[in-house]
């Protein structure tokens, strides 16, 4: 075969576009500076229209695994109770960082696959009324679910329980409104939908969480939001930042406000329709079918194919990098995703790609048949010819 081109569809790391790439490039410029905080500033508007909130959004130097244990440190005493919703791989990730800090969980198992009901959560706070705090994710991006956040943050507004989500893989892919929802704390990574490498996580709270904040009693240091909160007001970091990455972030939230916010939830809305339809077309099953998440969509392998060999042939025979599953899914679904740089043509590369894997897989499938749906979604979105 030709020299091959990669194709990165994985939903983390995403693709990253060439502007911010050469952003990122250029020389590096001292984080204690007026230049610096000028840069800093401009970030921090930007990220507040991300996240549609008027409260600060902090930016922290790691992944969004970092803000996850902020979230908890920063809001928890020891022996504190906490309501975990563990529907998938991030799910378990809360219960884990709760283990580690002594926090007490009840925990929501939701099948893998399935969303999370409000009654659910309704229930939970029933047995347990004093809960410091609902913990979950809005889209869990190892089954490829949203979760109706907005409908259980109605249930917590007027209540001194926090919610605290997880939108690593739905902010900037969706619509999540901080504020308007009522949302306690909320945080995303800068992988995602941010279209940047890995290294950046962001973190911002509600009044009512930060009155939470100066009760807490769990340690903590560099995960200190409010010596972070005091420092980033004054357009720096408490600690060394990963100045690159906030270049890049500069030129990613440029592009992201030249869309438009309501703009690029419907391209990913667009992008999962259409990915849906191709697989269906190829007699494949969504693994979300009902509360699909715009970030990526989850597919059930067919029984004869090892989903393990068909990622490693199309990653090393092929270029193209799509993820699988996780835990009792691994070697049983694959992961396409539809996040941050992504556009319909993206779609195309992975359907047709998936094609003819499956093909040499021995699958009966008629190859174009999946690409053919997808087109069907997106060219009635296309410009007409002038």
């Amino acid at each position: 075969m030709p020299m091959r081109k990669r194709y990165l569809l994985t939903p983390g790391p995403t693709q990253v576009p060439s502007e911010v790439l050469l952003r990122m490039a250029q020389p590096l410029i001292h984080h204690r500076t007026p230049e610096f905080s000028q840069l800093f500033a401009e970030v921090q508007r930007g990220l507040q229209w991300l996240f549609q909130t008027t409260q600060d959004v902090l930016i922290l130097a790691a992944s969004g695994s970092g803000a996850m244990e902020a979230a908890i440190t920063n809001t928890c005493s020891p022996g504190d109770r906490v309501i975990v919703v563990n529907g998938g791989k991030f799910g378990e990730r809360w219960l884990k960082i709760c283990a580690a800090f002594g926090v007490q969980t009840e925990e929501i198992t939701v099948e893998w696959g399935q969303a999370v009901t409000v009654e659910a959560i309704a229930q939970a706070l029933q047995r347990q009324p004093q809960a410091k705090a609902i913990l979950m994710q809005a889209s869990e991006t190892s089954t490829t679910v949203l979760h109706p956040v907005q409908d259980i943050a109605a249930l917590t507004r007027d209540s001194e329980t926090l919610l605290i989500v997880d939108g690593i893989t739905a902010v900037g892919a969706t619509d999540i409104p901080m504020d308007r929802s009522g949302i306690d704390v909320l945080i995303t990574g800068s992988q995602k939908a941010l279209m940047l490498p890995p290294g950046l996580a962001f973190i911002t709270l509600s009044p009512k969480a930060w009155q939470h904040t100066e009760r807490a009693q769990l340690p903590r240091f560099y995960f200190d939001l409010q010596k972070e909160r005091t420092e980033q007001a004054k357009h720096t970091t408490a600690y060394t930042p990963a100045i690159s990455l906030i270049s890049g972030l500069h030129e990613a939230l440029q592009q992201l406000q030249a869309e438009g916010l309501e703009q690029v939830w419907a391209r990913h809305t667009l992008l999962m329709t259409a990915t849906h339809a191709a697989v269906r077309a190829l007699d494949l099953r969504p693994l979300a079918a009902t509360h699909p998440s715009p970030a990526a969509t989850g597919v059930w392998l067919p029984p004869t194919v090892d989903g393990v060999r068909l990622l490693t042939y199309m990653r090393d025979r092929m270029g193209v990098d799509i993820a699988g599953g996780q835990d009792h899914l691994k070697g049983k679904i694959i992961r396409i995703s539809h996040l941050g740089y992504a556009g319909p043509f993206d779609i195309i590369t992975a359907i047709s790609s998936l094609e003819m894997a499956l093909s040499r897989f021995g699958v009966t499938l008629t190859l174009g048949s999946g690409v053919r749906a997808a087109e069907a979604v997106l060219l009635p979105r296309w410009p007409a010819v002038e």
